[in-house]
């Protein structure tokens, strides 16, 4: 008999002031204590007792200084002004939990693929198989500039260098079979060498020997997750995700973009039931529905356009301060814009072929809770909502908080149960890893290297 389909709850974290909400930290509820590891093991433990399979951070590696070419608006307002490095945190978080699993954003464009393996990796062995990787190519040039480069690398281009990056981390995750380790003291044979093997890898833009000197994990490797949702990002997230993380407006936006990205899978030879796709969402839940909507309002209230502008400069790496706002984006203005899946939703939602900078503001609901969708009601309607998209435009969710961490308390106290009793969502964890918990597979030992796309 086959197993009910159960959704997946992801937790959207950030390392920062703010949860991806910016106004949250000016939210009354907000604790502010998001320089001390209990914040984050506090958030840990909630979203383990409410069964979430996992919680992932976001990350840039710069501050937002694009708007005005100033980072002083950013610092005065709190608009993700911190940005602290993310594997201390989850190890934080991964010793304060036992199931939870936990993902951190790296990007593929400022790193070198030895180091994110072995981090990774060893993050994987000391949480226990609970790891997992956000890859990210990065988007402007604040972050090149931190990194001593003059500029951000074209779209593509990106994308071409993290395909090679992606062979080489996998192929040193999988450089150990399982059984390698001996550890015999009588003997002092410590390993199998015939169980290791030196990857050995060239390609355009890496080069990367071995060998690799971090054995499997409990769940063999991490799991990876991916946010590309067209062109070439689309690609890229057919050949490699096991989770895709999605921005879908709307339930018939949400419906067409499910259905486009399993296509996509299938096409690159992948069965499309065994990646999952999770659009972010925000949940205001209420003892009825006057109460939620009046937290909404509170909530609603806290933004300010200094959070937008700030942030769409950072995404798209343009500097809108240069530009009246409504003004037109030529083609090639708009072909230069950092991220092209962000692009592509406001030209569909505004209807124009070359939006303006107000239409950019308006129909991407940058800084505010309009960004992605909002569930606002009682946990039953609440419930109602998601069950509706969960049925035909999400394999689960990826949920946003508009406070910290109060967001998630309500949500695992009062919309978790009603989704249990629902048969949507697990009562209890699957195993003791994420790809348990995920329903993934353990990949064999030997080097995996999906044809390319």
């Amino acid at each position: 008999m086959t197993a009910p389909r159960q959704m997946n709850l992801v937790a959207f974290l950030q390392a920062q002031n703010c949860s991806n909400y910016p106004a949250s930290w000016r939210h009354e509820g907000s604790m502010s204590d998001f320089l001390r590891p209990e914040y984050y093991q506090r958030i840990a433990r909630v979203l383990e007792a409410g069964k979430f399979q996992m919680a992932f951070f976001d990350d840039r590696l710069a501050i937002p200084d694009i708007y005005g070419n100033d980072h002083a608006s950013t610092v005065e307002n709190g608009v993700r002004a911190v940005k602290m490095d993310l594997m201390p945190i989850v190890t934080a978080m991964g010793l304060a939990t036992s199931r939870l699993g936990l993902g951190a954003t790296y990007s593929t464009t400022y790193y070198e693929p030895f180091h994110v393996a072995r981090l990774f990796a060893t993050l994987d062995l000391m949480i226990g198989g609970r790891a997992a990787w956000n890859i990210v190519t990065s988007l402007n040039d604040s972050e090149a500039a931190n990194f001593g480069r003059s500029e951000h690398l074209e779209h593509d281009a990106r994308y071409d260098r993290a395909d090679e990056f992606l062979e080489v981390v996998t192929g040193h995750w999988n450089s150990w079979d399982d059984d390698a380790l001996i550890l015999d003291k009588e003997s002092g044979r410590f390993a199998d060498a015939a169980k290791v093997r030196r990857l050995d890898y060239e390609g355009k833009y890496f080069r990367s020997r071995g060998p690799f000197p971090v054995p499997r994990s409990p769940q063999g490797q991490p799991v990876l997750i991916q946010a590309g949702q067209s062109g070439r990002g689309r690609a890229f997230a057919s050949r490699w995700a096991e989770m895709i993380f999605a921005v879908f407006p709307n339930l018939a936006a949400g419906r067409k973009g499910y259905a486009e990205m399993k296509a996509a899978l299938a096409a690159a030879g992948r069965d499309p039931a065994s990646v999952s796709i999770a659009p972010a969402v925000y949940a205001i839940v209420g003892e009825t529905q006057s109460m939620a909507e009046d937290k909404k309002a509170y909530i609603d209230g806290l933004a300010k356009p200094v959070d937008g502008l700030n942030l769409l400069c950072e995404v798209l790496n343009v500097d809108f301060s240069k530009k009246p706002m409504d003004e037109p984006f030529s083609d090639e203005e708009l072909a230069g814009l950092s991220w092209h899946g962000f692009r592509d939703r406001v030209v569909s939602l505004s209807g124009k072929a070359n939006p303006t900078v107000r239409d950019f503001v308006h129909f991407s609901g940058r800084g505010t809770i309009r960004e992605f969708p909002c569930f606002v009601g009682t946990a039953k309607q609440v419930a109602d909502g998601m069950e509706e998209w969960f049925g035909s435009a999400c394999d689960g969710f990826v949920l946003a908080a508009t406070h910290m961490p109060g967001s998630y308390e309500d949500f695992v106290r009062h919309v978790v149960p009603e989704l249990q009793r629902r048969g949507l969502f697990q009562k209890e964890y699957q195993g003791a890893t994420l790809r348990e918990n995920l329903r993934l597979p353990m990949h064999p030992a030997g080097g995996l290297r999906r044809s390319a796309a």
